[in-house]
C-alpha cells in the first residue's frame, strides 16, 4: 500500500510525466471496470454509427434513424458521436470516478436522451415511414442498441456510486480565475439551448437557423444539454486533473461539427441572431478545449 502512495522522484518522475497524466487525484471512488468498458463500447459504436451518418451528411444524403428535412441535423448528431470517441477511450485511463464523471454523466444524458427522443418520435422513424430496407433496419438497430446502452449506462453509474468513497484531496490543477466566467457562459448557453429544444421543440425549432423537424430539434437538444452539463460540471470540479477525458472530447466534438457546418454552410442563416449565437457557442466549445489543453500541459511541465 505504501508504495502506491509514494511520489516518484528523479528519472521515475520524468518517465511518469512522459508516459501520461501528471499527479493523480487523491481520494474519491475507485473507477469501476463497468464504467471504463461502457465508455469504450460507446466510443466504438459512435465511431462506426456516427461516422456512417456524418459521412452520408457530408455527401449530401439525408441519413439517420428518423426522417429529417435536411442532411445537416443528422450530420451534426453523427459528428458529435465521432468527436466524443477519443475522450471516451481516455476514460479507461482514469483512476477514480471523479476523473471521469464530467464526461460519463453527459454520456448517460446522451444515451438516455436519444433513446427517449427516438421513442417519443416513433412515427418519424425510418421503420415507421417505410423507407428503404437499409434505413428501416438502421432505425430498428439504432433504437435497440440505444436502449441496451442506456440501461447499461444507468446500471454502471448506479454501481459506481456503491463504491466506497474517501474525501477528495485539494485540486491538483485548479482552474485559473479568469477562465471561470467564460466557462460559465459557454456552459449556460449550451444548457439553455438544450433545455429549450427538448422541452419546447415546436417553439425552439423555429429559432434554429436551418430547417429542422421535431425529432431533429430534440435530438440536437440532447447533445446541447449534455455539453452544457459537462461544461458546468468542469467548472464545479475546478481541477484540470479531474476533467482530462472531457477536455479531449470537447474540441473533438467542436471540430467535427465545424466540418459538417462548413459543408452545409449555404443552408444555415448565419446572419440571423441564432446563427451568430451558434458561432459563439461552437467557438466557445473549441476555445474551452484548446485553452484547457494548454493550461494542463503547462501545469504538467511546471510539475516535472
Amino acid at each position: 500500500m505504501s508504495s502506491e502512495t509514494q511520489h516518484p522522484t528523479g528519472s521515475a518522475a520524468e518517465a511518469g510525466a512522459a508516459a501520461g497524466p501528471s499527479p493523480a487525484t487523491t481520494g474519491g471512488r475507485e473507477l469501476t471496470a463497468g464504467v471504463a468498458l461502457l465508455s469504450a463500447v460507446v466510443a466504438m459504436v459512435g465511431l462506426m454509427t456516427g461516422g456512417l451518418v456524418a459521412v452520408a451528411s457530408l455527401t449530401g444524403r439525408v441519413f439517420g434513424a428518423w426522417t429529417s428535412p435536411e442532411a445537416l441535423s443528422p450530420g451534426l448528431i453523427g459528428a458529435a458521436m465521432v468527436g466524443v470517441a477519443p475522450g471516451l477511450f481516455a476514460v479507461g485511463r482514469a483512476r477514480v470516478w471523479e476523473e471521469a464523471r464530467t464526461l460519463v454523466v453527459p454520456l448517460v444524458i446522451v444515451l438516455v436522451g436519444l433513446f427517449t427522443v427516438s421513442l417519443l418520435n416513433g412515427g418519424e422513424l425510418q421503420a415507421a415511414q417505410g423507407g428503404s430496407l437499409f434505413l428501416v433496419l438502421f432505425s430498428l438497430g439504432w433504437v435497440a442498441v440505444l436502449g441496451v446502452l442506456a440501461v447499461g449506462a444507468a446500471v454502471c453509474v448506479l454501481l459506481q456510486y456503491r463504491r466506497p468513497r474517501t474525501p477528495l484531496g485539494a485540486p491538483v490543477s485548479p482552474l485559473p480565475g479568469w477562465t471561470k466566467p467564460f466557462l460559465a457562459v459557454v456552459g449556460s448557453g449550451w444548457l439553455g439551448l438544450g433545455t429549450g429544444l427538448l422541452v419546447r421543440p415546436d417553439f425552439w425549432a423555429d429559432l434554429v437557423p436551418w430547417e429542422v423537424n421535431r425529432a431533429d430539434a430534440q435530438g440536437l437538444g440532447v447533445w446541447a444539454l449534455s455539453l452544457g452539463v459537462g461544461s458546468l460540471g468542469a467548472l464545479a470540479e475546478d481541477d484540470l486533473a479531474r476533467v482530462r477525458p472531457a477536455l479531449i472530447a470537447v474540441p473533438g466534438i467542436a471540430l467535427a461539427a465545424t466540418v459538417v457546418f462548413a459543408v452545409h454552410a449555404s443552408t444555415v442563416d448565419w446572419a440571423s441572431g441564432p446563427g451568430v449565437s451558434l458561432i459563439g457557442l461552437v467557438g466557445g466549445l473549441l476555445t474551452t478545449g484548446v485553452v484547457g489543453h494548454r493550461l494542463g500541459a503547462r501545469r504538467e511541465v511546471a510539475g516535472t
